[in-house]
């Protein structure tokens, strides 16, 4: 049986609150899904112990912090192989500034976020990556001109 077949409508409730706000007190989440505070606990505990609560952590304004600038950047490569993965898995996880790296399928292999603060940061992050990683066959460079939506909320599936 699934984790999501296991999660009734309140168990859905709680992380609904808590994706939006996980510093609330147990006993705030508790009033608004309509549970005491014991036992929103002890279900928050069990989201937790289970994995579907991976991480509590504060969200940062990248703005703020004066990484004002995104680039997707899309890496195409000729060698699959076990090795080439591990250098590429270990040259990625150096490079603080790429926040996600996704495994694709179609005629990109990787797919990069990178947050920056500006395009000559990127191009100090971009020799890093091509020095770091070897049989590149392609590295392609988008840059985001608006942040239009973005949330770290999941959905519900349907």
């Amino acid at each position: 049986m699934s984790e999501t077949a296991q999660l009734d409508t309140i168990d859905w409730a709680i992380l609904h609150v808590l994706q939006i706000d996980a510093s609330l007190p147990v006993h705030e989440v508790g009033e608004r899904v309509g549970l005491s505070s014991n036992a929103c606990w002890r279900r928050i505990r069990r989201l937790e112990d289970s994995g579907i609560i991976a991480h509590r952590v504060a969200l940062l304004d990248p703005e703020k912090l004066g990484l004002a600038t995104t680039v997707f950047v899309a890496i195409r490569t000729n060698r699959h192989d076990p090795a080439w993965l591990e250098a590429f898995s270990r040259g990625i996880a150096e490079i603080d500034e790429i926040s996600e790296c996704h495994r694709m399928a179609g005629e990109v292999d990787y797919l990069l976020k990178i947050v920056v603060c500006d395009i000559a940061h990127y191009d100090r992050i971009y020799r890093k990556l091509i020095a770091r990683i070897p049989d590149i066959a392609d590295v392609s460079s988008t840059f985001s001109m608006e942040k239009m939506k973005a949330t770290t909320a999941l959905p519900r599936p349907s």
